[in-house]
């Protein structure tokens, strides 16, 4: 029988995650699955627990419940046992955070019940990982669905400070306010593949996944197992555009419009040529005032249950 260790965030989703624990405990149990379950205590908890799971306890499976953030430490947690050792386990998820668009990228059901059972069948997939470095500083850091530069990044900050806010609704007051602060674009130069595009950008959305900020679709024809990241750039506009602009991204439409650049590559960099550049990767702040972030992807380097 496969070892299960779940690893619950209890900050996620304004405290949601601690709850999700409790209903996620029952339907494990009454699927028959041999697990133990561990509640994190501070940021980059769920990356030692994971690492330490895979490597001491040789559990099989490490599920993450709570959001994307919980998400990223996880598959961070996995991916550094990987490389120390010989066992290897796969990454599930229960979503309880106000995105979950981790989730959402691998095609899980919302319904507690339906996704532990998901869980317990333990039907694997082998999907493609991200890797991001903010200015040279290695080893980087993995991640599942998204790295946000910019707006996204400031976005994602705002969002934070709205824990009364559940779900999709603390995205998009955070996307309200967030135009009233980060308007002007910094000049940046972004590379992929033999593409080369030097312009003020307010965003740089790089996507492994479809979704950020659990409605907003970034890339909608992206899928997670084909070999390249969706790129989506957008360009300096007024903030009554900007506004305008939101109805295009909750429908995933923005390509049509004129600020906006697409484009997919397996390596992208993105450089300040003036000003600097907020990052975040699933939900989590890289930095606020990087120089240049470097993206790479890894084909079918994550195992998950999905």
């Amino acid at each position: 029988m496969s070892k299960y260790k779940v690893i619950a965030n209890p900050a996620a989703g304004g405290g949601a995650g601690r709850k999700a624990l409790t209903g996620v405990e029952k339907w494990l149990s009454r699927y028959g699955v041999d697990y133990e379950s561990v509640l994190t205590s501070y940021p980059g908890h769920a990356v030692e627990i994971a690492r330490e799971a895979v490597l001491n306890e040789r559990v099989d499976v490490v599920a993450a419940v709570g959001g994307d953030g919980t998400c990223n430490e996880v598959i961070n947690g996995v991916m550094q046992a990987k490389a120390g050792g010989d066992h290897h386990a796969a990454v599930g998820v229960i979503g309880a955070g106000r995105g979950n668009d981790f989730g959402d990228a691998l095609g899980l059901p919302r319904e507690m019940d339906a996704a532990c059972r998901v869980l317990a069948q333990n039907r694997r997939r082998r999907i493609d990982l991200g890797r991001v470095v903010v200015d040279d500083q290695q080893p980087g850091r993995y991640f599942g669905n998204c790295v946000g530069i910019g707006f996204d990044a400031i976005g994602t900050i705002e969002a934070a400070k709205l824990p009364r806010l559940g779900g999709f609704m603390s995205y998009l007051v955070a996307v309200l306010k967030t135009i009233t602060l980060y308007y002007r674009a910094p000049l940046t130069t972004v590379r992929y593949g033999e593409h080369e595009l030097t312009q003020p950008s307010l965003l740089v959305s790089i996507m492994n996944g479809r979704r950020i900020g659990g409605g907003f679709l970034m890339a909608p024809g992206a899928v997670v197992d084909d070999g390249l990241l969706d790129l989506c750039i957008a360009g300096q506009m007024s903030r009554r555009r900007m506004f305008a602009m939101i109805r295009h991204f909750l429908k995933g439409t923005q390509a049509s419009q004129r600020e906006i650049k697409t484009g997919r590559g397996a390596v992208i960099s993105v450089a300040a040529v003036e000003g600097t550049l907020p990052a975040q990767t699933d939900g989590e702040i890289l930095c606020v005032d990087g120089k240049k972030i470097e993206v790479e992807l890894m084909p079918g380097h994550l195992e998950v249950v999905c």
